[in-house]
């Protein structure tokens, strides 16, 4: 039985990569890839790699020389990828919590807007380390809160106006729960990193209007499936999701300012 919170099939890949892509996940992507080094201490894994944004970055900053192995746990988003992305990339289908890898195979795993969404955090950890080469880097963003975060708000907001204490709709909990650099910290630690760097980045959410935003919002993510699991209407909640992101960026253009932190951290 597929888990509807979990399910990228049909058109989620498409509306996410074109709308949320060009908004937000460009420039996140962008920032973090300038992080990696052209010759890492080995050859790199990138975790929940999605439609492919960050892996074709990696890709192109990377040396060649190195092998680039691409895993998401999604099918849908991997097929996506696979189709999108051009150059010499492993493609595989692979749990972050479970890694399909021999110890010590990577000198660097990164991670774009993916750790969030992994219940066990230091079974996640734990996996990342043991793949990971001593002296490897492990790269990876994860939004600020979500009062900072107004896009996400305003949709939060929104599903818990429709679907009061239902924790399965209020969608934006888990992506912005995952903020504490006391708890990272603590994790990274037990989990055998050292030399730990948090850098809180800011980036301009940019979208043609507030309506396409929240299109992809709803329709570039599970919410999509989620909300016609309920009976209820897709159109008419991005009609009212958009009605709350114009108040806080505008109807057209949809402008506002978003907070993520990027962790990297060196494996011992």
């Amino acid at each position: 039985m597929v888990d509807t919170a979990r399910d990228f099939s049909g058109s989620i890949p498409e509306y996410y990569d074109s709308i949320l892509g060009p908004a937000q996940l460009n420039a996140l992507a962008a920032d973090l890839v300038k992080r990696m080094p052209v010759r890492p201490k080995g050859d790199v894994l990138e975790l929940a790699c999605g439609t492919g944004i960050v892996t074709q970055r990696l890709r192109e900053r990377i040396d060649s020389n190195f092998r680039l192995v691409a895993t998401d746990v999604s099918d849908a988003m991997l097929a996506y990828a696979r189709n999108k992305v051009k150059g010499k990339i492993d493609w595989r289908l692979a749990d972050a919590a479970a890694l399909p890898f021999k110890d010590g195979t990577f000198g660097a795993v990164v991670c774009a807007l993916g750790v969030m969404f992994v219940p066990d955090k230091p079974k996640l950890f734990a996996e990342i380390r043991r793949v990971l080469t001593e002296g490897g880097m492990l790269l990876f963003n994860t939004w600020d809160r979500l009062e900072v975060n107004p896009h996400a708000q305003a949709a939060s907001e929104v599903m818990q106006a429709l679907f009061p204490g239902d924790p399965e709709m209020d969608f934006s909990k888990i992506p912005y729960s995952f903020n504490d650099e006391g708890m990272i910290r603590g994790l990274l630690d037990a989990a055998r990193f050292r030399n730990i760097e948090i850098d809180k980045v800011k980036i301009q959410v940019d979208c043609p209007s507030a309506r396409t935003f929240a299109t992809g919002q709803i329709r570039g993510t599970p919410r999509s499936l989620l909300l016609e699991k309920k009976g209820a209407n897709p159109e008419q909640v991005i009609d009212k999701v958009a009605e709350r992101l114009a108040a806080a960026g505008g109807a057209e253009p949809f402008r506002v300012e978003a907070n993520a932190l990027v962790v990297r951290a060196q494996a011992y």
